[in-house]
């Protein structure tokens, strides 16, 4: 599977967004604070919930000026309560402003992301099923909000569309069916030399008795199944492909969801439906 925190995917997110909000100077601070001006600042939280992006907040702080010194008190993944304090920065005035923004931003969204994942997931205590995360993320801020859902305890799905074949409802329709999608994706794969995992949607169970007959896939989703249909097609499938049951579930539904026997459930829920946690940076 890709790998999307490697260090020079996670430094050119940093980059482009510092590029974004900085532009040709930060002329506030420029303009009013001495270039020699030193000071420290303390990263507070104001609302519980489970801490998300420490780890890239440090790397955001290192990017903007390498002679920021930051001590890290609270770690990711960790539930936190109004009052505490999760890292202090110290160092160049100007360089802490500069960060600012973009450590708050990142922090509060991935922080508001994990803590409704982490909720979803206790959910599922005592089942078999595992949480995953969806492609409906925010544009240039995918590798957050899946790092978010990571911390928080679900599972990634695929990255992108390049790390994985998953034939949907209006890739069979185009293709002019269920048969001629497996076939032609395992032929395209075959053509390319790539060794990708091939996942297929169905809408129902007479699409699910076709997909069985064929084979050649790796998983199954079960898209927008009621609770009888879902059962049945988990008692079909027979372990023989992983299941996910996907299509509008949020916390009211998805232990039911679980409870029908999937191996995996899918959730744009996760970072499309989030608040931000709220967290400020202070001088003191």
């Amino acid at each position: 599977m890709f790998n999307y925190l490697e260090p020079i995917y996670i430094k050119k997110f940093i980059q482009t967004a510092l590029a974004e909000d900085i532009g040709d100077g930060d002329h506030t601070s420029l303009s009013t604070i001495p270039s020699t001006a030193t000071g420290r600042a303390r990263l507070l939280v104001k609302e519980d919930g489970i801490l998300a992006g420490v780890a890239l907040a440090t790397m955001i702080f290192e990017e903007v000026d390498k002679n920021l010194e930051v001590q890290i008190l609270l770690e990711d993944g960790i539930a936190i309560k109004k009052g505490e304090v999760v890292l202090t920065v110290a160092g160049s005035s100007q360089s802490i402003l500069k960060a600012e923004r973009l450590v708050l931003n990142c922090m509060q969204r991935m922080s508001g992301i994990a803590t409704y994942t982490a909720s979803m997931v206790k959910l599922l205590e005592g089942t078999n099923t595992k949480l995953l995360d969806t492609r409906k993320t925010t544009p240039n801020f995918r590798l957050c909000e899946k790092w978010a859902c990571k911390i928080g305890g679900a599972e990634n799905h695929r990255y992108a569309l390049f790390d994985m074949i998953l034939i949907k409802d209006n890739h069979v329709d185009y293709a002019g069916g269920i048969k001629n999608a497996i076939n032609q994706a395992n032929e395209y794969l075959k053509e390319t030399g790539r060794d990708l995992r091939i996942e297929i949607e169905v809408r129902n169970l007479t699409e699910l008795q076709e997909v069985l007959a064929i084979g050649n896939i790796h998983r199954i989703m079960l898209d927008n199944f009621s609770f009888e249909d879902l059962r049945e097609a988990v008692r079909l499938i027979d372990g023989k492909y992983p299941t996910e049951a996907s299509g509008g579930i949020n916390e009211k539904t998805v232990r039911q969801y679980a409870e029908c026997g999937v191996d995996y459930i899918s959730c744009g829920a996760l970072t499309h439906h989030v608040n931000s946690l709220d967290l400020s940076l202070k001088a003191y």
